[in-house]
């Protein structure tokens, strides 16, 4: 990537070739998990640029002028003019932008930062401000009219919406096409790309199963395309709002075999456990399932031990992390009654340290 932000901008750490950030990464996971793992590492690699669909900007004040801005690796605001990690949506979107809030010293007075969203239907951009956004409603108008995108301006206790501002997304799993609506709060893998080879990827790492558990399910990213796979499924998230777009999202797809419950993690664990009743279960038989197979994409914290006891009980695990650390320390948990059969790598941050992995897990016999 030939970017003239790169030596100084702090999103972007890695400035080795792509070729070398890939085997930088596999060498970094090999180690790691030599203890659990020591066949093949599949790499799901990404663009190099334009890979980002979401991205959030600081605003830099200059005398009378505004640009983006960037934390610097001093930890310094650096001021950009463009970014080449964020797709062509977003990238073509950001100096017309820049330029009609100019046109407007009050839209300029006091924005602090800039937020962007893009998918295949929609471009949603979030102002943010260090005062009331109610006084400038009118303009706030005006630039959407103008600019024809989904606009959201937020200030403390206030946000305002202009146009449509939900995100209508479209990905394309094994050659299917598989339709999503969310909101613009709503947890969205950044990296569409990678995020339609991951949820591949666990689809084809699986046979086909009885029934399967899912926790922290967010909008149904995972769930919908993988319940195919399934009789029935069974899908548990603490957001309300998340539980409300994975049932949409469930209609959108003409899907019907799945059953969404407003519960924690621990909570679901209780329920499992007849410790306690649940109204928000209302309508759900947990004895009539046989779960196959369990689905987790935990925080970056990891699967808490409850959630592991419960793991260790189904046969098949397919296990999703953001964090390969606490990746590990489960598998120490769960390498006592499963083994690895499949191990994934997906980089989704690309030019940064992160990385993001994917573990099936089979019961041992």
């Amino acid at each position: 990537m030939d970017c003239r932000y790169l030596e100084d901008c702090g999103s972007c750490v890695l400035t080795l070739s792509y070729s070398e950030q890939k085997q930088l990464k596999i060498a970094k996971i090999r180690e790691l998990f030599s203890k659990f793992w020591s066949g093949e590492f599949e790499f799901f690699d990404s663009d190099e640029s334009g890979f980002r669909s979401r991205a959030e900007f600081g605003i830099w004040h200059e005398n009378d002028d505004i640009s983006y801005c960037m934390r610097s690796h001093q930890n310094t605001k650096l001021p950009i003019q463009s970014c080449q990690i964020v797709d062509t949506k977003i990238s073509n979107i950001m100096p017309e932008l820049l330029k009609t809030i100019k046109e407007d010293r009050a839209l300029v007075e006091r924005l602090f930062g800039v937020e962007f969203i893009s998918s295949a239907k929609s471009l949603i951009v979030t102002l943010l401000y260090h005062k009331d956004v109610n006084s400038i409603k009118d303009n706030l108008a005006n630039i959407q009219s103008k600019l024809k995108i989904g606009l959201i301006a937020r200030s403390r206790g206030v946000k305002l919406e202009f146009g449509d501002t939900k995100i209508n997304e479209i990905l394309d799993i094994n050659g299917r096409e598989f339709n999503y609506i969310m909101s613009d709060t709503a947890f969205i893998q950044p990296n569409k790309k990678v995020n339609e080879k991951m949820i591949s990827w666990a689809i084809n790492s699986i046979s086909d199963g009885v029934d399967l558990i899912e926790l922290y399910c967010g909008h149904g990213n995972f769930t919908i395309p993988i319940s195919f796979k399934f009789q029935k499924v069974l899908a548990t998230e603490i957001s309300k709002s998340s539980i409300d777009m994975a049932l949409k999202n469930c209609q959108l797809n003409s899907v019907n075999n799945i059953k969404f419950a407003r519960l924690s993690a621990a909570e679901i664990m209780s329920a499992m456990a007849k410790e306690r009743e649940f109204e928000r279960l209302r309508g759900v038989d947990l004895d009539s399932y046989r779960f196959s197979h369990i689905l987790v994409d935990p925080p970056r914290a990891g699967c808490e031990n409850s959630v592991l006891d419960f793991m260790s009980k189904i046969d098949n695990i397919i296990y999703i992390s953001c964090n390969p650390l606490t990746l590990k320390d489960n598998l120490e948990v769960l390498s006592k009654t499963h083994k690895v059969v499949k191990f994934a790598i997906f980089d989704q941050f690309v030019h940064t340290n992160h990385i993001e992995c994917g573990v099936i897990l089979k019961k041992l016999s």
